[in-house]
C-alpha cells in the first residue's frame, strides 16, 4: 500500500478549472471537501477501501460537483484546484484563496 501511497503522492498536481471541464462532461470528477487529505482519498479509492469510501460519501465529504458548483466555477475559468487522477476519475480539491 505503500507503493501505491508513493506513486499518488507523485500525481498530485494543481489544475485550472478550464482543463477540467472535458472530465465534468464525462462524468469522472468527483470533489473532496477540504476536511479530507486528497492523498488519502486517492489511496482509498485505488485500494477499493470500500468502507471509508462509503463513509465519506455517506458525510457528503467526497461527491460529484452540483450544477451551482459547476455553474460558479464557469464564471471564474481559472479557478485553481488540487487534483489526482485516480483512473477513471479525477478527483479535485478547491484551492481557497485567503
Amino acid at each position: 500500500m505503500s507503493d501505491l501511497r508513493a506513486e499518488l503522492q507523485k500525481n498530485i498536481d494543481e489544475a485550472e478549472w478550464d482543463w477540467l471541464i472535458p472530465h465534468v462532461q464525462r462524468d469522472a470528477i468527483i470533489v473532496v471537501t477540504n476536511g479530507l487529505d486528497l492523498l488519502d482519498v486517492g489511496v482509498a479509492i485505488a485500494g477499493d477501501n470500500i468502507p471509508s469510501v462509503q463513509q465519506w460519501i455517506d458525510e457528503q465529504l467526497i461527491a460529484k460537483p452540483t450544477v451551482d458548483q459547476i455553474g460558479e466555477w464557469n464564471l471564474n475559468r481559472t479557478k485553481r484546484f488540487n487534483a489526482l487522477i485516480v483512473e477513471p476519475y479525477v478527483l479535485v480539491q478547491e484551492i481557497t484563496t485567503v
